[in-house]
């Protein structure tokens, strides 16, 4: 069940690391600025880590939409705590056509309170919890997901903006 929260977080200004799926290059980018430049509104979702299951599949799929959702006025930004290297090498296996933000400080990780005690083979550690942000183009969060599936979690997504957005 996709849960759309009340919470709101403000885009923030600092500085953060982008890699362009088109040009694997590294690019330094503040999302506000992003956002008042593209006169586009912003999906940014956090995911675990590069090239395992479940988040290969999120983030093949949200190439998959990417045409779609921008058709909608939305641009699509994948956010890891992985560097820019393994962000690389994870676009060209998967030939992912999605921007990702490296996010190795964890400071846009903790602006949106997405590091949380996990339970993987009976120990617990410090993880990334799969969440979305939606912003509008005005840069006004309209959508809020947490401790989402991999699997579907797109067309929800493309659910909610078609839907409830407008």
């Amino acid at each position: 069940m996709l849960k759309n929260s009340n919470e709101t977080i403000a885009l923030p200004s600092f500085e953060l690391v982008m890699v362009a799926a088109d040009t694997q290059e590294a690019t330094s980018v503040q999302l506000d600025e992003m956002l008042k430049q593209s006169d586009q509104g912003l999906i940014l979702y956090f995911y675990p880590k590069d090239n395992t299951q479940g988040c290969s599949i999120q983030a093949i799929d949200f190439s998959e939409h990417k045409a779609k959702l921008e058709s909608l006025g939305f641009y699509i930004l994948g956010v890891s705590r992985d560097g820019v290297k393994s962000h690389q090498n994870f676009i060209n296996k998967k030939a992912l056509s999605i921007d990702l933000i490296s996010d190795t400080d964890e400071k846009l990780c903790q602006h949106y309170d997405v590091i949380k005690e996990k339970m993987m083979y009976g120990k617990t550690h410090l993880g990334v919890v799969r969440s979305t942000f939606v912003y509008n183009k005005n840069g006004e969060m309209i959508g809020s997901f947490r401790n989402v599936k991999a699997k579907e979690h797109v067309d929800k997504i493309l659910d909610f903006i078609e839907n409830q957005a407008h």
